[in-house]
Parts: C-alpha cells; sequence; structure tokens
C-alpha cells in the first residue's frame, strides 16, 4: 500500500446547479487537498480521505460568492470545509465506484462516486510520479440542509436542488 498526496495545482472540485429552472451555473473549490491509500494489485482495498476549503467557492461572480459563503448556504464561518471519506471501492467494469461520506454544511450522507481511474504512474519533469482520476456524482442540496430558495414571479424557483459535481484529481506519491 502506497500513499498519495491529492497534488492541488493540478485538481479541481467543480459543481453545477440549475439557475431559475432555465440554465446551469456552473462552480468549483480551488483549495483541494487529501490523501490516497492505494495498492494497484488490489484497488478494492483503496481508501481516500479528501477536504474541500469551502471558502475557496468560486463562480465567477463576486456576490453570487458572497452569497453561497453566507448562513443562507455554505456558512463557511461555522463549517469551513466540505469533507469526504470512502467507505468501500468496487469495480465497476474498466472504471470503479467509490462508496463514501460526504459532509457538508455539517451534515453527513452517503454518496457514490463514479470513478475514472486510476490512470498509470507517469514521471513528471521534477521526478516526482503521478496518478490521476475523475469521479462524478450528483446530490440533492436540500438533503446537506442547503435549502435557501426563492420563489420565482412566473412559477419555480432561483435555484435546483440537484447538483451534479464532478472532481478531476492528480495525485503524488509521497516518497
Amino acid at each position: 500500500m502506497s500513499t498519495w498526496q491529492i497534488d492541488p495545482a493540478h485538481s479541481s472540485a467543480n459543481f453545477s446547479v440549475k439557475h431559475m429552472m432555465i440554465a446551469k451555473v456552473h462552480g468549483g473549490f480551488e483549495k483541494v487537498s487529501g490523501t490516497l491509500q492505494y495498492d494497484p494489485s488490489d484497488i478494492t482495498k483503496a481508501s481516500i480521505e479528501a477536504s474541500i476549503d469551502a471558502t475557496s467557492i468560486n463562480t465567477r461572480e463576486a456576490q453570487r460568492d458572497g452569497h453561497l459563503k453566507s448562513a443562507d448556504f455554505f456558512d463557511v464561518e461555522k463549517y469551513p470545509t466540505l469533507n469526504f471519506k470512502s467507505k468501500k471501492v468496487e469495480k465497476d467494469g474498466e472504471d470503479l465506484k467509490v462508496t463514501g461520506d460526504l459532509t457538508i454544511h455539517g451534515v453527513t450522507k452517503e454518496v457514490v462516486l463514479a470513478v475514472e481511474g486510476p490512470t498509470a504512474e507517469m514521471k513528471d519533469p521534477y521526478g516526482n510520479i503521478k496518478i490521476g482520476i475523475s469521479a462524478t456524482t450528483k446530490i440533492k442540496r436540500k438533503d446537506f440542509g442547503l435549502t435557501w430558495n426563492a420563489a420565482l414571479e412566473a412559477g419555480g424557483v432561483l435555484v435546483g436542488d440537484d447538483v451534479a459535481i464532478s472532481l478531476d484529481i492528480q495525485f503524488a506519491k509521497k516518497v
């Protein structure tokens, strides 16, 4: 079993959610960290713990980012991180299913990530050994206590409940 660290400079945690029931708004978090325990001979024994700095949210709109950081949504003063801890890794054809606990806004729920990878090990120009994965899942924000919304004059709501999450993570082997 070897230990791998998330390379934050080459990793991203992104999301999208419907706005006004007509189009998706995309955003991401700029600070991701964590550790992977990995044995390439038996991927099902792998485990990962990851943390996202909630204050690093970026939707390319400062006013919206401020609202998302407020008590209406992530409440970053009280809940500064989003956390994931795997419980089970299963093969799913050529890909993986990773089941784990996701904690957002102080609420922990089990989620299943569809994972592509890990890639083959590669050495970067500085001699570091790297691997990568891509993962996706969908959650309902209300399940995590993110219930703020506003009714629209024409009917419907301002913010959708379904949130699509996509992760592109690069790991560096710890020596």
